[in-house]
């Protein structure tokens, strides 16, 4: 067998044979020494790699904005819906793929990962060599992140209060639990204002579990305003951008590891409380 004969039977049923071909034309498949010719025979146990066509993926029709930046990070302000980095089905339509394109960073890199229904700061590492710096700052809780959020309002409820908890997410299954054990997340709620049902909360997570956020606040009976996971999952349906999930995340604070200053970024993002004249969210 050749190298073709190999990739037709992993791959035309997928993409076409016609496509297998135009990819050897292209020069699309590759090994350690370069592109790889069709008719080159098959060797067992070969590396060949290809980056396969992208999807057409829905446009988020909201703009990345840029809160800070330098020569060495970037601050941008996500909007709902637009994922940080490319995962699954998001690949181009992503907050990284965006910003390497608009500014011609092609090395940029995340240094962490906002949930992609949620809004608000994100930073971002402009050469690969400072990655490990801002990174280490996140895994070791020297960021101080605050969120915003609306939800219902419980009159009942004595505010502020920590909440902490051991939350679990397995793998391919749509919302994390919690569960009895040691906790692994803590996260300070504060309530800013209230009416007509809803408040505005300050949320202060001092770890960064998946979901943490959404979980706490569903667990003292106050679900994220548009939430389709907590506290029932919804079935799969296209985004309503009318609807984002009232989540911002509204400053990030820290020493930066390569100047030794203190800094502290906000979002110019806002939400705001549902009313008869006032929208739910101000993403452009």
């Amino acid at each position: 067998m050749t190298v073709r004969d190999h990739l037709m039977e992993r791959f035309a049923a997928a993409i076409g044979t016609e496509r297998v071909d135009a990819m050897f034309a292209e020069g699309r498949f590759v090994g350690t020494d370069g592109p790889v010719g069709a008719a080159e025979p098959y060797t067992a146990g070969r590396y060949i790699w290809f980056h396969r066509d992208f999807a057409p993926e829905q446009p988020v029709p909201f703009v990345v904005g840029i809160v800070h930046r330098d020569e060495r990070i970037v601050i941008a302000d996500k909007p709902h819906f637009l994922a940080t980095t490319p995962r699954g089905r998001h690949i181009t339509e992503t907050t990284l793929a965006r910003l390497r394109r608009d500014l011609d960073l092609p090395e940029l890199q995340p240094a962490h990962r906002l949930d992609r229904l949620t809004a608000g700061l994100a930073l971002f590492v402009v050469r690969p060599e400072h990655r490990g710096a801002y990174q280490t700052l996140f895994r070791d809780r020297r960021v101080r992140k605050e969120y915003e959020a609306i939800a219902p309002y419980d009159p009942e409820l004595a505010l502020p209060l920590t909440v902490r908890s051991r939350i679990v997410k397995e793998r391919g299954v749509m919302a994390a639990r919690e569960e009895s054990g040691e906790p692994n997340s803590e996260t300070r709620v504060e309530l800013l204002e209230h009416r007509d049902g809803l408040g505005r909360y300050r949320l202060t997570p001092a770890t960064g579990r998946t979901h943490q956020l959404r979980v706490h606040m569903n667990s003292l009976g106050l679900p994220l305003l548009n939430d389709p996971v907590y506290p029932v999952v919804a079935e799969p349906a296209p985004d309503d951008y009318a609807r984002p999930l009232q989540l911002l995340a509204k400053t990030l604070e820290f020493t930066d590891p390569m100047t030794g200053r203190p800094v502290r970024f906000e979002s110019r993002r806002t939400l705001a409380m549902p009313g008869p004249t006032a929208p739910l969210a101000t993403d452009d």
